[in-house]
């Protein structure tokens, strides 16, 4: 498991409070909530490769996760920024 601790501005957490019940269940419902939004698109995007290449689906969406990271099939959001900015640059170099 790992934990996510965010600083906020006394102002900010007071503009909070006026929005949310509690600022602390919003933020953690809010990163919860996107979370959940990122492993259904990794699992459909398994699901998917997996049928066209004839790989056996693992049982759970966190085995999916796992296993979508170990094939490559997906990377972080980190990696594909990286990635992006080497192809960018190869692009250029190459002009």
């Amino acid at each position: 498991m790992k934990t996510i601790t965010i600083e906020i501005e006394d102002h900010q957490y007071k503009a909070m409070e006026y929005v949310a019940v509690s600022p602390e269940e919003w933020s953690k419902n809010a990163v919860k909530n996107r979370c959940r939004k990122a492993v259904d698109e990794i699992v459909n995007k398994y699901t998917n490769r997996a049928l066209d290449e004839g790989v056996q689906i693992p049982k759970s969406k966190e085995l999916i996760v796992d296993d979508a990271y170990e094939r490559k099939w997906v990377v972080t959001a980190k990696q594909q920024t990286k990635d992006a900015e080497n192809s960018k640059k190869a692009l250029s170099e190459s002009e």
